[in-house]
């Protein structure tokens, strides 16, 4: 990557990730890590000093901001690798720091460069991130949340009672409010940037009160701390959205009125359906049985997540964008974060130009970056992609970097040589 030198993309097919109509790029002059200009050529600078300028003639191609993943796993542990030890919890920290490490390339190189993670093992996110930030490695932006507080029942909480949640699960166990605001200062402490709470797995009951949830938004906003909270059922969705969350992951079984509810609060919900639509599309392929998982529970939360995100037009509701990656070996880094653009277009009623808007700036929220990344516009950090393929014509061409010819990510080009491991066979787990 080199910064140094003036960046000037000229020519090609400018989306800026405002919502306007395509229109012919004349230059975009990047200084720094922020965009300068975009249209006419400032006066004083000459494309032919090669030793402060780097011109991308990008005819024929199209320029949009980098894309936003707002839910990605990056400490969970998968994809395994074969040879390395695994107990019943998470890989070891060291192992899977590395590792982390390794995979938030693999995120930037397919055209990603901002990534919001709802929770994690250990702080091992929080010390990509701030080596990302530092220099010491390639990667996204990252804005980071803790180990999941949950309670008993919650998804996460998957050791018996006399064991807790033990120092590598991905939960974090706590009984009461009291407790619950405890680990929000606990994990404030340790520089986290928003707090994630986690209800029950499948929404079939509510396992978090509308107290408690009421006590871990007022300490977070407190501390200057967004909530995000997975929740798939009515009860939960309701509470979240009484009690102030910034955001709700899922919402599948939420009511009309529980969508009211959140539409009256100002809240975006993220589906979240990449992941679903992975597990079933393995499914058609190879058998339910090769899968283990249950494709048929999927299906139903899949089916409800189609009716939210075309339901969420009638309510106002906003709808952000997350795939899930690196929850399960079937989601790889890299490969799906674009996923979620093309559900909404094939399932969700979205035109690919409002899929993209999802995707870059409205998703800026999940960053607390809105007005600063996710346009193309002067003043807002310089994270660009170029690609060979129109994507307003095709809304899949923006996945796994298939077809990108060039990444910017704060300014400076990213060096999109390989170095992934190679692939290796996909273990499935259950989710």
């Amino acid at each position: 990557m080199s910064g140094d030198k003036t960046i000037v993309i000229r020519n090609g097919t400018l989306i800026d990730g405002s919502g306007g109509a395509p229109q012919r790029n004349v230059a975009l002059v990047v200084e720094g890590n922020r965009i300068k200009s975009v249209g006419p050529l400032p006066e004083g600078i000459a494309l032919e000093d090669s030793r402060r300028v780097t011109v991308i003639d990008a005819a024929g191609q199209w320029i949009m901001p980098g894309l936003i993943d707002a839910h990605v796993h990056l400490s969970y542990g998968y994809p395994h690798i074969p040879g390395e030890g695994k107990g019943r919890g998470n890989v070891r920290p060291e192992f899977n720091t590395i590792k982390a490490a390794r995979s938030v390339q693999k995120v930037l190189r397919s055209g990603v460069t901002s990534i919001a993670v709802p929770g994690g093992t250990y702080f091992i996110d929080v010390g990509v991130r701030d080596a990302v930030r530092l220099g010491l490695i390639e990667g996204p932006r990252m804005h980071c949340a803790g180990r999941m507080i949950v309670t008993y029942g919650c998804i996460e909480d998957d050791e018996p009672a006399w064991v807790g949640t033990p120092d590598h699960a991905i939960g974090y166990l706590c009984n009461g409010a009291e407790e619950m605001v405890a680990e929000v200062r606990r994990q404030s402490k340790h520089g986290v940037n928003f707090i994630k709470m986690a209800d029950s797995r499948s929404g079939e009951s509510q396992m978090i009160s509308r107290q408690e949830i009421a006590a871990v938004v007022e300490e977070a906003h407190r501390r200057n701390l967004r909530v995000a909270i997975h929740s798939r059922g009515a009860g939960s969705t309701r509470a979240a959205a009484e009690a102030g969350v910034d955001w709700i992951v899922h919402a599948d079984l939420a009511t009309e009125a529980d969508l009211e509810a959140v539409a009256k609060a100002g809240i975006p919900i993220m589906p979240t359906a990449t992941f679903l639509a992975t597990v079933i599309e393995m499914g058609e392929r190879v058998g339910p049985a090769n899968v283990q998982l249950d494709i048929n529970r999927m299906k139903r939360h899949f089916d409800n997540l189609v009716t939210l995100m075309q339901r969420s037009r009638e309510f106002g509701i906003k709808l952000m964008v997350g795939t899930d990656t690196g929850n399960n070996s079937f989601t790889p880094f890299g490969e799906l974060h674009a996923k979620e653009a093309e559900i909404l277009v094939r399932y969700g009623g979205f035109s690919p130009m409002e899929a993209i808007l999802a995707s870059t700036r409205d998703n800026a929220f999940a960053l607390k970056l809105e007005g600063q990344v996710g346009e193309l516009r002067p003043g807002f950090f310089a994270d660009i992609i170029i690609l060979d393929s129109d994507p307003l014509e095709d809304i899949t061409v923006l996945q796994a970097g298939r077809h990108l010819t060039g990444v910017i990510k704060d300014g400076k080009l990213v060096d999109r040589g390989e170095t992934a491991l190679e692939d290796r066979e996909l273990t499935f787990q259950n989710a």
